[in-house]
């Protein structure tokens, strides 16, 4: 190389850039088109071994089907076997998952086959095949279990082949640097991702001093010529903010020689939240949420919600029959209270509750202010004169709540999450309180399981931004088995 003067560069192969960024596109699309056809043959022979087992037809069907039956059965399979690798490819498994966990890579495979097996239910309905109800699970289960051993097996598989010095993937940073350091630490720390750091780009000294081997930083004029005259897999850029101007060029590089490049987002701040590709219009963007939550585990999220609400409203409504009887015995008023309350993104809606308080409870509520025993901008009083004695046995045991079942089913609300604030209190939130607001509220949540009125609204606060972040279908369940011996106890109300 004639302008690389100030590193020795780290030589991996003798190929020329370009021709091997296409050989690997290629050998990657040959490898993805290997593992859908694998995919189907598998769900295909799972398919016919799970329909050969016996109470798998329809019971009283003949073994000799006619031709439409045959028909029926043929659809059926063939959308039981299709459906996989449409689902994993929208969930981007045939992606790499070099840098993905195992626990990642199961999760994906599960929210497939929970799709998959969906589809396969709803094209047995459709189809009217002479199959067993339970068909469709049963094949999606064994389905499952086939698919996610090849899946984990080659996971395993390959990771061990990195270990080994095999399936190795060529990485190039940009910067030199405290943050260019820290990268080259955790690739090191992860040989299974079969990377390794060729060296770094910078044009000048950091701050601080250089934080890598200096023989290895080479000048922002010397990438075009690594590019074209080395194998380089991937382009970091992990350099500091004040290289901003130069990130440009980089990629400009990286186009041209069509190798990917990859962006840490903490280069646009420390507290920026971690963005999303998406597109404004035809444009390409990325996208700064909040958080960022998998959609397909909000669709499950939500079904749950449904299915749990539906169930939940059948089954409280013996409760909350004698509830009602109760509230209009002995106080004047309605059985329902109906407040209007902040949602997602700050959206009002108005929850219900059973009345709890005398009719006259708002108008009395200025002139209690001064006992309010919650800091921040909730009122809350623990011997409340406003509470009738009905109603202070509905919220001991968080009865009055149960209405709020039919906000989830329409969706104002989830069974879990931060619970909703009135408008005023929102007022005077502080900007980053306002993130509470970023996800669904819900009946329940680690407040509800935390202690409830025995914590102040700054821990009340926390604990909501702490399920905000780190949000997962099994931590929702966690909350919601808490919350079980929770209410029954009566603690914290």
């Amino acid at each position: 190389m004639r302008s690389v003067a100030r590193g020795t560069l780290k030589k991996h192969a003798n190929a020329r850039g370009e021709p091997k960024v296409v050989m690997l596109q290629a050998h990657s699309e040959k490898l993805t088109l290997l593992l859908q056809v694998a995919d189907v043959a598998l769900a295909a022979a799972t398919f016919v071994a799970v329909l050969a087992l016996p109470g798998m037809w329809v019971p009283g069907l003949d073994s000799r089907a006619d031709d439409g039956s045959t028909l029926q059965l043929l659809a059926l399979g063939v959308v039981a076997s299709a459906s996989w690798p449409v689902a994993l490819h929208r969930l981007g498994v045939y992606l790499s998952q070099r840098l993905l966990r195992l626990g990642e890579v199961a999760t994906q495979v599960a929210i497939a086959g929970a799709t998959a097996t969906g589809v396969h239910f709803a094209a047995a309905f459709l189809l009217s095949a002479p199959v067993a109800p339970y068909f469709p699970l049963v094949c999606g289960a064994a389905q499952l279990l086939v698919l996610s051993a090849l899946r984990l097996g080659a996971y395993g598989a390959l990771r061990w082949l990195r270990r080994d010095g095999r399936n190795t993937r060529h990485v190039l940073i940009v910067g030199s640097g405290p943050r260019a350091a820290y990268i080259q630490k955790v690739i090191s720390w992860n040989p299974s991702w079969g990377l390794t750091v060729m060296g770094f780009i910078d044009d000048g000294v950091p701050a601080e001093g250089p934080s890598v081997i200096t023989h290895q930083v080479f000048k922002l004029r010397d990438m075009v010529e690594i590019l074209n005259d080395q194998v380089v897999d991937e382009v970091i850029v992990a350099c500091p903010r004040s290289m901003l101007a130069e990130i440009v060029e980089v990629v400009d590089a990286c186009a041209l020689a069509g190798v990917p490049i990859t962006l840490l987002s903490d280069l646009f701040g420390d507290f920026l939240p971690a963005p999303r590709a998406t597109r404004f219009g035809s444009l390409p963007a990325l996208s700064f949420a909040p958080v960022h939550h998998n959609r397909a585990k909000l669709v499950v999220k939500r079904a749950m919600d449904m299915a749990g609400a539906t169930v939940g409203l059948l089954a409280s409504a013996p409760i909350l029959a004698a509830s009602a009887l109760a509230i209009r015995a002995t106080s004047p008023g309605p059985i329902f209270f109906r407040q209007v309350r902040c949602g997602l993104n700050g959206r009002q809606f108005v929850m219900l509750k059973l009345r709890t308080m005398y009719v006259d409870a708002e108008d009395r509520k200025h002139a209690l202010q001064d006992h309010n025993e919650m800091d921040g901008p909730v009122f809350k009083m623990k011997d409340d004169p406003r509470i009738t004695p009905v109603g202070a046995w509905l919220r001991r045991f968080s009865v009055d709540e149960l209405p709020q079942i039919w906000n989830v089913l329409c969706g104002q609300m989830s069974l879990v999450g931060p619970r909703p604030p009135v408008p005023m209190e929102v007022v005077e939130y502080q900007t980053f309180e306002r993130r509470r607001l970023s996800m669904r509220p819900g009946l329940t949540c680690l407040w509800q399981v935390s202690g409830r009125n025995e914590i102040g609204f700054e821990d009340w606060v926390r604990l909501d931004l702490e399920y905000i972040d780190t949000w997962s279908l099994r931590n929702d369940l966690k909350i919601l088995l808490r919350t079980l011996p929770a209410v029954i106890g009566g603690s914290g109300s």
